[in-house]
């Protein structure tokens, strides 16, 4: 089997991964597709396909279901509860951890967090192509996420609402996700940086 073969096929899989779990978040939360659809404002047919396997959301998409479910976009790519193993422990594995590319940009996160561990924080690394950009419009969410981008190569530009940040390599910034937010590589190399993401749930008023 030749790379790209094994590419489609891994794509594939995970697209599987991330039908489980949409479908197991929907159900705890007891959405139905259109009361779904109506809070992330992802139409009931595109949550349809995601659900079934067949289609391969972008990014924004992905990040919009994540915020209609009250979860973090990195939540998206662990493994369904029906599906897990017996707990791996508190390592992650190389070899073990999701990787997935946005079909619409081409940036590539893994996660890099050990999952079902119970903690408030997830690691995941991006890879950033020349060039490429992607607009997140979600604001508000039920979870109060916090994040840091850490540069490890190259440059990137964070627009945060109107605030815009270059950063370059070691740079780190502190964000937290309640308003829109845009990813640009305003370069001609490729950029990798980590994202530290830690989530609450803000207080009643």
């Amino acid at each position: 089997m030749d790379i790209e073969s094994i590419m489609r096929e891994a794509a594939s899989d995970l697209n599987q991964r991330i039908a489980e779990r949409v479908r197991e978040l929907r159900a705890a939360h007891d959405l139905s597709l259109d009361a779904l659809a109506g809070k992330c404002g992802v139409s009931r047919s595109m949550i349809s396909l995601i659900e079934r396997g067949e289609s391969s959301p972008t990014a924004v998409v992905l990040e919009k279901l994540a915020s209609g479910l009250g979860v973090m976009l990195a939540s998206l790519f662990d493994a369904a509860a029906a599906a897990a193993q017996a707990p791996n422990g508190p390592v992650a594995r190389r070899d073990d951890q999701p990787q997935w590319q946005d079909p619409a940009s081409g940036y590539v996160r893994r996660n890099v967090s050990p999952p079902g561990v119970p903690q408030p924080m997830q690691i995941v690394e991006v890879r950033f192509p020349p060039g490429a950009r992607v607009a997140f419009e979600t604001g508000g969410r039920d979870l109060r996420v916090h994040q840091q981008v850490w540069v490890l190569e190259g440059a990137i530009d964070i627009t945060l609402g109107v605030a815009r940040h270059r950063l370059r390599e070691g740079d780190c910034l502190a964000m937290q996700l309640d308003r829109p937010t845009m990813f640009h590589n305003p370069t001609r190399k490729p950029t990798r940086y980590v994202v530290v993401i830690a989530s609450e749930t803000p207080p009643r008023r």
